[in-house]
């Protein structure tokens, strides 16, 4: 065991603060990773405010991970100390079901064991995520950083990337395509910018004039203002693909009208009930399809990490010093970042 300094929330109405965690001793197929950059996500506020009422306190969030592999277990050959890596949003699994077999971690049948708040698998603690100096993982969760990506934008490809990137590859989205996005957050952006690199069309649904710049800035090739009539009823019936990024309850039946005949809607960020109701005779009326997807398995969490550095791809983030974190939460909750905040862990080595 090794001592760690780290950020957590004690409580559900405490700020995050310094504290110390243990890391344990490599288990023969671990990683230890120093690490260098960690993502903020909306999930990391959820948790530490027990939004979900699931959070065990104390909480280290972070997954959204970059940084160097440091040492290994007796029995890791992908990976050596030096190597540039990443950690994204889970960090077990059951191994042995038909989705993890399928690198379908994400989906394991037994529930994944998440990078921070999750029971171990092999001890019960509970894991501690990034907002920290170091972490050991086993190195099936581990993933290599290509060459000429850079690890402080690439930090968010782990959660936002991946949960953007995998309905798109999934679907079988390509050249020629329409492809709408709802919302232009952190989520939002990227995929605008997958979309766009796997050929499609893009459109961006959102309520704000002051976006339609960024938006096409992104490389939306079309903007369509959703709180006008008139550009939702001209926008009806035209999109083979929906990426629904929105995080909050939001009426989707407006946007299912703007589905073709066998057109397909994508949840990736609401957890929450759907409300107002779904008509369903715009499914049924048009053969459409709601569905959604989580975040990505490990074999195509490093394929979004490969796809971002074949095609110059990364996220628009503003850097964050940690002692910084509980005003970036605020600031994250108005809306007031483009796009994903990534923490500098050098920072917590001079952190008060």
């Amino acid at each position: 065991m090794s001592q760690v300094n780290a950020y957590a929330a004690q409580s559900a109405t405490s700020d995050m603060a310094p504290f110390s965690i243990e890391r344990r001793t490599l288990r023969p197929d671990d990683v230890a990773i120093d690490i260098d950059f960690c993502g903020v996500c909306h999930t990391d506020i959820h948790f530490a405010h027990n939004d979900w009422g699931a959070t065990v306190y104390p909480v280290v969030p972070g997954h959204e991970i970059i940084g160097r592999v440091t040492a290994v277990g007796e029995q890791v050959s992908r990976f050596k100390a030096g190597d540039s890596v990443g950690v994204g949003c889970m960090v077990d699994s059951c191994r042995t079901c038909s989705s993890c077999e399928s690198g379908l971690e994400q989906y394991c049948a037994e529930g994944m064991t998440g990078t921070y708040n999750g029971k171990d698998r092999h001890d019960s603690s509970i894991t501690f995520g990034g907002y920290s100096e170091r972490i050991v993982v086993s190195d099936r969760f581990v993933v290599n950083l290509p060459a000429g990506l850079d690890p402080a934008s690439a930090a968010p490809l782990l959660c936002a990337g991946i949960t953007t990137y995998s309905p798109l590859r999934h679907y079988g989205v390509k050249a020629g395509d329409k492809v709408a996005v709802v919302g232009m957050g952190g989520l939002g952006h990227m995929g605008v910018k997958f979309a766009k690199a796997l050929g499609a069309e893009v459109t961006l649904f959102t309520r704000s004039e002051n976006k339609v710049a960024e938006a096409k800035k992104q490389g939306a090739d079309h903007v369509v203002i959703s709180s006008d009539r008139a550009q939702m009823k001209a926008a009806r019936e035209q999109f083979d693909y929906i990426l629904d990024t929105v995080p909050v309850q939001h009426d989707l039946n407006p946007y299912l009208a703007c589905l073709k005949v066998d057109g397909t809607h994508i949840i990736v960020g609401l957890l929450e009930p759907i409300e107002p109701a779904l008509q369903a005779g715009a499914l049924v009326g048009k053969r459409r399809v709601l569905t959604g997807s989580l975040i990505g398995g490990m074999p195509e969490t490093q394929e979004v990490l490969d796809f971002c550095a074949e095609h110059n791809i990364t996220c628009d983030v503003e850097m964050l010093d940690i002692k910084n974190i509980n005003e970036a939460y605020e600031r994250m909750q108005a809306g007031d970042v483009k796009y994903r905040f990534v923490i500098d862990m050098k920072s917590l080595k001079t952190s008060p």
